[in-house]
Parts: C-alpha cells; structure tokens; sequence
C-alpha cells in the first residue's frame, strides 16, 4: 500500500486507458478490503467504513474530499450514522483507472490515522 499512497493521481482525458485484468490482478491485492463492483457497466473499487458514531463519520468525509479536491480525482461518497461508503472510478473513462487504487490506498491510510486518534 506505501508505494500507492505515496504516488500521486495524474491527469485523465476521455482517451486514457483503463486498467487491465492484469494491473487489476497486480492492484487489488493492495487495497483487498474493496470490492470491485459493477454499476450501470462501470467497474468501481467500493468499500464501507464504519465509526462510533455520525460525527467521526463527518469529519472522515470531510478529510477524504480535501484529499479528492487535492488529488483532482473525486469519489462517490454516502455518509450515514456511523458508516461511510465510497466509490471510486474514474468518470471520464467510465471504468478504472490506476488513479482509482492509488486513491483507495490513500483512503486506507487516513482511515487506519484516524483510527490512531
């Protein structure tokens, strides 16, 4: 996971590739707490985190949309009484991208941080 948290997400156009079974076969086991999904045909990484309760759930969303805004790459997120939900893919290709698991890895570490708190 350390290699993928450090990286950082690049730029996509409608044109960038998605990644095969392969790099899936090679990524997922980095971040094996998700799940690959299918929605509406578009493959997407999606885990559930749960907390003590709607504040800690709050304030997790709140940090993983700055870490989105920063990276330029934004995820689906549902925020409930102590359970936070994300989606990620990639918009614009309409499926996954290496950008997807580099930032599930990120998501993992500021999970695992806050837990430290």
């Amino acid at each position: 996971m350390t290699q993928l948290v450090r990286e950082k997400c690049v730029a996509c156009r409608r044109d960038a590739p998605r990644v095969t079974d392969a790099e899936i076969e090679q990524l997922h086991p980095i971040v094996s707490d998700w799940d690959l999904i299918e929605v509406d045909g578009i493959n997407r990484l999606q885990r559930s985190f749960r907390f003590r309760n709607f504040q800690q759930a709050m304030d997790f969303t709140t940090t993983i949309g700055a870490i989105a805004e920063e990276e330029g790459h934004h995820p689906k997120l549902v925020t409930e009484w102590g359970r936070v939900t994300i989606d990620w893919w990639t918009h614009k290709i309409r499926g996954l991208h290496r950008n997807d698991f580099i930032m599930a890895a990120k998501t993992d570490r500021t999970f695992q941080d806050s837990a430290l708190d």
